[in-house]
């Protein structure tokens, strides 16, 4: 990967050809509103009622502060954990996985009723990395993955869809790690090494880099591209605009 003067990085030189690339669905499905806020719907209600019985004060959920720190990009159950943990607040496993179940509900009723918006950016890279002959994958580990994308309207613009519904059998993890990316160059016919991929987390940046894959990309919208980077992601870009291809045809 190369820097160019004008300031877009270019990936995919003649001495390390990427011929597929493999898109986590958050980099291109802007789910992150409508996640938020049913987390803000199922949470609001559960802290206000702890801080009643346990005689503290309450205080809500913040879309933002708290879904940026705590649960964007990362296993939900961990990032539930660690949340309420830092509200001194400790549950069962079958009581944070209740919660999370409820808040999938109120995602997926709000993605069935509202739709989502891809990235435009995100589709036009798309677009012309088919053009340049390019395959490419969208997988994430959460079972509405596929549904996210149908619901927005780009599954056609993928070779391959792998979500959280397609664990068994395949040994899909529940959360990213290098096996992830693993079986989406294998269902791409590609080695590791000729994958790029494109990831919002750090998790998954770094189980991608664990993966042995050709380059990885880090997209942050906010700006705060130090964790991306830490974990192995070059370039970060915030918009995905920012990012040239050079595929196997031009190499």
């Amino acid at each position: 990967m190369r820097t160019r003067t004008d300031g877009h990085c270019v990936l995919g030189e003649p001495a390390h050809s990427v011929t597929s690339v493999i898109f986590g669905v958050d980099a291109i499905v802007d789910a992150a509103q409508a996640s938020a806020a049913a987390w803000k719907t199922v949470l609001d209600p559960f802290l206000r009622t702890h801080a009643a019985v346990h005689e503290t004060e309450f205080t809500p959920f913040d879309v933002r502060a708290d879904y940026l720190r705590f649960l964007q990009g990362r296993p939900r159950l961990e990032g539930l954990r660690d949340l309420l943990a830092a509200r001194d607040i400790v549950l069962s496993y079958d009581d944070l996985r209740g919660l999370a179940m409820s808040q999938e509900e109120f995602f997926l009723g709000e993605v069935r009723r509202h739709g989502l918006m891809p990235f435009a950016s995100a589709i036009a890279v798309l677009r012309r990395l088919h053009r340049g002959g390019v395959r490419t994958a969208a997988v994430s580990v959460r079972p509405e993955g596929a549904e996210i994308l149908r619901r927005a309207g780009v599954t056609d613009l993928f070779d391959v869809v792998m979500d959280g519904l397609d664990s068994p059998g395949t040994t899909l993890p529940e959360h990213p790690n290098a096996q992830l990316y693993l079986q989406a160059a294998r269902r791409l016919g590609v080695s590791p090494g000729q994958a790029a991929v494109i990831e919002t987390s750090a998790a998954g940046v770094a189980a991608a880099r664990e993966a042995g894959v050709g380059a990885v990309v880090g997209v942050d919208p906010t700006g705060a591209i130090t964790p991306l980077r830490e974990h192995g992601a070059s370039p970060v870009v915030t918009d995905l605009a920012e990012l040239r291809f050079r595929s196997a045809r031009a190499a």
